[in-house]
């Protein structure tokens, strides 16, 4: 089930909090539940993607886009997602979680996510391609930036995010079925 009380506490805690820029880092801080584990008593791999969830909403909450969203009738959608899993997080565990706007290119935004340790260590790390939507489809994201306020141009791409791009852009669409 979506953790809609933990979101909700999120937004609280967060509604005052000092605005950021559009790429920000907002850092929240999470502890990982019975309910988040897996068989191994770790935190499972879909609920990180949900933990992630509460550190970009709270950080578009931030920018004033969840505003500017409900202003226009504009939605966000998670359209990609690569994530990279190196270190264990166990039952009970306290993570740090790290959310920053990277940049954009004419249709997605992408957002990087970390979760850190207490002991200092990364445990993960997801890059999303999220996208502004409305009812005619993907709302351009100068048009988003233009809507907040601030640069329409979007600040350069590290070549890792790019590369990612390129490659995603490569795989067939559908997929064969086997």
């Amino acid at each position: 089930m979506y953790p809609f009380i933990r979101m909700a506490k999120e937004l609280v805690i967060n509604r005052n909090a000092a605005k950021l820029p559009p790429t920000g880092t907002h850092v929240s801080h999470h502890m990982c539940m019975p309910w988040d584990i897996d068989l191994w008593a770790e935190l499972n791999n879909g609920r990180t993607l949900t933990i992630y969830d509460l550190g970009r909403i709270p950080l578009a909450q931030r920018t004033g886009l969840i505003k500017v969203l409900r202003r226009q009738r504009w939605g966000l959608t998670v359209a990609g997602v690569s994530v990279r899993y190196r270190r264990r997080i166990r039952m009970f565990d306290v993570i740090e979680l790290h959310s920053r706007l990277v940049g954009w290119d004419d249709r997605f935004l992408y957002i990087d996510q970390s979760m850190w340790r207490k002991d200092g260590i990364c445990a993960n790390q997801a890059l999303f391609r999220t996208a502004v939507t409305s009812a005619d489809g993907i709302v351009a994201p100068e048009r988003v930036a233009k809507s907040l306020g601030t640069k329409t141009v979007s600040p350069p791409l590290p070549g890792w995010i790019q590369a990612w791009i390129d490659a995603d852009a490569q795989r067939p669409w559908p997929p064969e079925r086997h």
